[in-house]
């Protein structure tokens, strides 16, 4: 039985905790007052994306939804500094789209970029040495840790294919698949024997070739959930070009014209730039058609829409192959398959600066703690202007400086403080 085909999944990553820096004191016989030689904690381990080529589907995140990677290891003496944490590697099929679970926003497309750090782990904990100084040469404190990003993220795979077929179910596209390409989708004289998109390679000329997707027939009241719904039009999104394949052989009773309209505005529906794209209209099963009058009401309404209509017979190779020539002529003319830039933009995280502060003196240095500062600067790159205007505005909101200020520390204290930790982030 074939494995089921995942092409979306909800995941929830972590990185490492970076490890803590470490107290500690050089200890050596004839040697008194060694100095601080407590080491830096290890940074923690990123979350990897990786493309492998080898998979096609997201059936690997049906049943494991958490991915932590490993946290880095605390400081040592003797100025020894902690193991990094170990990263962790996703594996993803290429097309995979990445989005941000809660606004939907685009944070990656796995389609070029073989490689992309989704959360980066936390840096290490600075130990006792690095805060010695002329007037204070005993420093009994370090760093900690600092956390790791967590995430909630929702994985899409939309297919790499250059051609996508559309259409009614039974209507001869996992047919028409199989005669241009090598592939070898299930056939059967029943609606809905396609459930899931199947991909071939189909070969025109010498260096020509293109990519074609059979996607499962979608019918009218889609989009209200009838048949499949628009569950796998996902997967035409990327295709540079469409062809509408319609059954004129009238053995089912149907209106040719009627369908093609009916799935022109599923298509619409589910999304009107998707309908607009460029498309060719295949007439199929023309080697049993009972009604010739079927074919030209399609022809005539096909072409005072200024789209080309080809009569092929998938069954019988007949027509297949100007088919696949009039394809590959089109898509020497349309631009690359698209890749979706990123939309997702970071927001400060939302930080409760209401818990309880430890400020305390040690040799002429004000060291203060408290859990939720830990957390800020954790959220806070030290390294831009907008991001450091927003941490000072943290703690004035919190009432930090305000207490500093009332326990005689000058305002060039202050920021002598905020410099030493922007020291320590770099």
């Amino acid at each position: 039985m074939a494995a089921p085909f995942v092409d979306t999944a909800k995941i929830t990553v972590r990185s490492g905790n970076g490890g803590n820096g470490v107290v500690s004191f050089h200890r050596e016989k004839y040697v008194a007052n060694g100095g601080p030689d407590g080491g830096d904690g290890g940074r923690g381990g990123d979350i990897v994306v990786e493309i492998n080529d080898h998979l096609s589907t997201l059936m690997d995140f049906r049943y494991k939804r958490k991915y932590v990677a490993g946290s880095g290891a605390d400081g040592a003496g003797k100025k020894c500094t902690g193991r990094d944490g170990e990263d962790l590697v996703i594996r993803v099929p290429r097309g995979t789209v990445i989005r941000d679970a809660e606004t939907q926003e685009i944070i990656q497309d796995m389609s070029q970029t073989d490689r992309f750090v989704l959360c980066r782990g936390g840096r290490g904990g600075w130990g006792n040495q690095h805060f010695a100084t002329p007037t204070r040469q005993v420093p009994r404190f370090a760093k900690a840790g600092l956390p790791g990003q967590s995430r909630e993220v929702v994985l899409e795979l939309k297919l790499l294919a250059d051609v996508g077929l559309v259409g009614f179910p039974n209507v001869g596209k996992s047919t028409l698949l199989s005669v241009v390409s090598r592939a070898q989708p299930k056939i059967a004289n029943y609606h809905f024997t396609t459930l899931f998109p199947n991909l071939g390679v189909v070969y025109v000329d010498e260096g020509v070739s293109f990519v074609m997707a059979d996607i499962p027939g979608i019918i009218e009241g889609a989009a209200e959930g009838a048949g499949l719904g628009h569950d796998f039009l996902r997967h035409i999104d990327r295709c540079r070009l469409l062809i509408h394949v319609v059954d004129v052989s009238g053995s089912e009773g149907r209106d040719p014209v009627a369908d093609f309209e009916a799935i022109n505005a599923e298509l619409a529906q589910y999304s009107p730039e998707l309908a607009s794209r460029k498309m060719i209209v295949a007439a199929n099963k023309v080697d049993i058609m009972q009604d010739p009058t079927l074919l030209d009401k399609l022809r005539a309404h096909v072409q005072g829409l200024g789209l080309e209509l080809l009569e092929i017979s998938a069954a019988a190779h007949q027509g297949t192959r100007e088919l696949a020539r009039k394809a590959a002529a089109q898509l020497a003319q349309l631009p690359p398959v698209a890749v979706y830039e990123p939309t997702y933009v970071e927001r400060p995280p939302e930080v409760d600066t209401g818990g309880e502060v430890d400020i305390q003196e040690f040799d002429g240095t004000w060291v203060i703690d408290a859990p939720w500062l830990q957390r800020l600067i954790a959220n806070v790159n030290f390294g831009d202007y907008e991001s450091r205007n927003w941490f000072d505005q943290k703690l004035r909101q919190s009432g930090l400086f305000d207490k500093l200020e009332a326990m005689g520390i000058k305002d060039g204290d202050i920021v002598s403080l905020y410099d030493l930790e922007f020291e320590y982030q770099r």
